[in-house]
């Protein structure tokens, strides 16, 4: 890919926002996404115990008790507020399974493939079948290496399907990795309708726009990431100083009419290791809904777009 096709593209999506009026008489929209990295606190338990100096965090090393496991929490949030999200599942490789000896003992070995959940875990397994069950969306949490390899996209798609037992719609890439426009293409051709990886960890706005992007000018969608909750200022220790920042970018959101698109780890819903995170949600929420925004899955969403009809969009070079 050369840096002038990325600019064309660039240049060539923005032309065409126009595309994303909004939809019936909301002044704006919020997308909720929960990327499933960690539902377990495995190797983080010891961890948080020696950075808080708090044994508390022990206790999620004993059966039955896990402070990573929060979906029951966000499902009442949600619930409670009559709105859905979407939960992007990860189908990675595991450090002591999949990766080379030589990994194991590095750092980059334990933050990419430690800690890694299979789909195969039964209460995973149910947990979609719930999620799906309660109008929320299931998605695709493509993993590190997946970005440029669609061979692995399409596996790991098929993996996610299996459980839910039918097609996932879109997701976002582990990490925010992805290829322009490649990932895209591979998105598209293994049947994907939309992606919301553009974004970042550490800062926040509406650096890709106010809209959702059209990078072929078809029904592929790109949802640009607004907020990932790592990237807000002190909400541990300034939760008012960082609802502020929330708060101005919904009332950018709404004068602008924008598509604005959230995440929220679920491991940030524990008051014990993410504390203030939960309750930053929901009034993101409330407020949204307050200022007259449309609120729920980017899937919903794309299914209430009016979409273009297909034509001639920029080839690649060569």
């Amino acid at each position: 890919m050369t840096d002038d096709y990325t600019s064309m593209i660039d240049d060539y999506t923005s032309m065409i926002d126009d595309y994303t009026s909004m939809i019936d008489d909301y002044n704006f929209a919020l997308c909720l996404t929960h990327d499933v990295d960690r539902p377990y606190k495995t190797f983080h338990a010891p961890l948080y115990a020696l950075r808080d100096r708090d044994p508390e965090h022990l206790r999620s090393l004993l059966p039955g008790t896990n402070s990573f496991w929060t979906f029951d929490r966000i499902m009442d949030i949600e619930d409670d507020l009559g709105v859905r999200s979407a939960f992007y599942f990860l189908s990675e490789q595991r450090l002591f399974r999949d990766r080379p000896p030589r990994e194991w003992l590095t750092k980059d070995g334990w933050r990419l493939f430690a800690g890694r959940y299979s789909l195969d875990d039964r209460r995973l397994r149910d947990l979609i079948c719930e999620l799906d069950a309660g109008g929320w969306e299931v998605g695709l949490h493509g993993s590190y290496e997946s970005p440029t390899d669609r061979q692995r996209l399409a596996a790991e798609k098929r993996t996610v399907e299996c459980v839910l037992g039918k097609p996932v719609r879109g997701g976002r890439q582990h990490y925010l990795r992805h290829s322009v426009p490649e990932t895209w293409e591979h998105h598209q051709a293994i049947g994907l309708d939309y992606d919301c990886s553009p974004g970042s960890a550490e800062s926040y706005g509406f650096d890709h726009g106010y809209s959702i992007r059209r990078p072929f000018d078809d029904e592929f969608v790109v949802f640009p990431l607004t907020i990932m909750e790592l990237a807000l200022p002190s909400v541990e220790t300034d939760p008012e100083g960082a609802w502020r920042e929330c708060e101005r970018l919904l009332e950018e959101a709404a004068d602008n009419g924008a598509v604005m698109t959230v995440l929220w780890h679920p491991r940030f819903f524990s008051e014990l290791d993410f504390p203030n995170y939960a309750e930053l949600y929901r009034r993101l929420i409330e407020r949204a809904q307050e200022l007259g925004g449309w609120v729920g899955s980017p899937g919903a969403y794309y299914d209430r777009l009016d979409h273009p009809t297909p034509s001639i969009a920029p080839r690649r070079p060569g």
